[in-house]
């Protein structure tokens, strides 16, 4: 069963996704904030990861930067496939996450049928980084 790790502040939409992508067949770990996301990641390598951007505390810039940092003391996590789903719709927002090295980027309100393609097509593929 494939892992996804979802990081997302707002408890409904993360409980929304998360009951949506276990439907689908995923298991699923969650997390409210960013440096929670990270701990988790680290601990669960999941397949896939799906963050917000607009988080209190640390954002989601902040959370790709430090699972990307392949010099820390978990760099098991820097090829992860890595999809912002966010409610920032701005192109320059979009920009900046792919310069930072996301694999994806998706404005909500999502499609969910659309979010689970591009999860499943991530997750099959791996990341596009090189190890």
């Amino acid at each position: 069963m494939k892992k996804i790790l979802l990081i997302e502040s707002n408890l409904n939409i993360l409980e929304n996704f998360k009951e949506y992508f276990e439907i689908e067949g995923f298991q699923i770990i969650s997390a409210n904030s960013g440096s929670a996301g990270i701990a988790m990641a680290r601990e669960c390598k999941p397949d896939l990861i799906i963050c917000e951007i607009m988080m209190l505390g640390m954002d989601g810039y902040e959370v790709l930067r430090l699972l990307l940092d392949r010099s820390a003391s978990h760099p098991v996590t820097h090829n992860i496939p890595f999809i912002f789903c966010t409610t920032k719709c701005e192109i320059i927002d979009r920009i900046k996450a792919l310069k930072l090295g996301a694999d994806d980027y998706v404005v909500k309100p999502v499609d969910m049928e659309f979010l689970n393609i591009m999860a499943n097509s991530w997750i099959q593929s791996g990341s596009k980084r090189l190890n």
